[in-house]
């Protein structure tokens, strides 16, 4: 009994892992899921279409017996008219015998034929609101497939654009933008040399003309002291 009970438990261990195991993998694949459902219904849509089947052979056996007994039932009522314009008193006892047996006939094969119309009736609207719903879940599967894989798509698109990096083109133009700034002092530098240039030749030209002037006043001061001393002597 125990070990009954543990293979049990350990059964229904299984099977919870196992419906754990395939929920897991539906729901990473809705695809999988939406297809084992609509199997499961379109199974289910061909059990009930057989049972169906069933059902209206018997309301088509039903509704064919009724059909002759009601024949059946006006012939012996004629025959018992036939009988009794005849005076056939005898006859007449067994054909209202017959007729009475096949009258209950009618009663219950009428009961039989509302019974199983209806029945078939049912089982029609319940095969038709079957197929509805199974084409309902068709379409919600090519909907939300769709907007899944177009959810994945921006997801993809979203994560390239995210890993896209700009560090390689923004080095190179900052390389570029460094050889035109050289260039550019380079050729400043080249400006302010020429500027210089001139600098140290002006200000050469200034001393020159400085020493000249010097040498020019030490000539007229020297003049002017050897003219003191002769002016003395005489």
């Amino acid at each position: 009994m125990a070990s009954s009970n543990f293979l049990g438990r350990l059964s229904n261990l299984f099977t919870g892992f196992l419906s754990l195991f395939v929920s897991g993998i539906e729901k990473n694949n809705p695809e999988i899921a939406y297809e084992n459902s609509i199997n499961s219904m379109k199974a289910n849509y061909d059990r009930l279409k057989k049972a169906a089947g069933a059902i209206i052979r018997q309301r088509d056996d039903v509704t064919t017996r009724l059909h002759n007994a009601k024949q059946k039932q006006a012939q012996l009522e004629a025959n018992l008219q036939q009988a009794m314009d005849t005076n056939q008193d005898d006859l007449a006892v067994s054909i209202l015998q017959m007729k009475n047996d096949n009258d209950q006939s009618v009663t219950e094969l009428t009961a039989e034929a509302e019974t199983a119309m209806a029945e078939a009736e049912k089982i029609k609207d319940a095969l038709l609101e079957m197929k509805s719903e199974i084409k309902r879940v068709e379409d919600e599967r090519d909907r939300n497939l769709a907007k899944l894989a177009g959810a994945k798509a921006k997801i993809q698109i979203h994560s390239q654009l995210e890993g896209l990096s700009v560090d390689a083109e923004i080095r190179a133009l900052d390389n570029v933008r460094g050889h035109i700034a050289n260039v550019i002092s380079e050729a400043n530098l080249g400006d302010e040399l020429r500027g210089a240039d001139l600098d140290v030749r002006m200000k050469g030209l200034q001393k020159g003309a400085s020493r000249a002037t010097a040498e020019a006043q030490l000539a007229q001061l020297k003049a002017a002291r050897a003219q003191g001393a002769g002016a003395k002597q005489m």
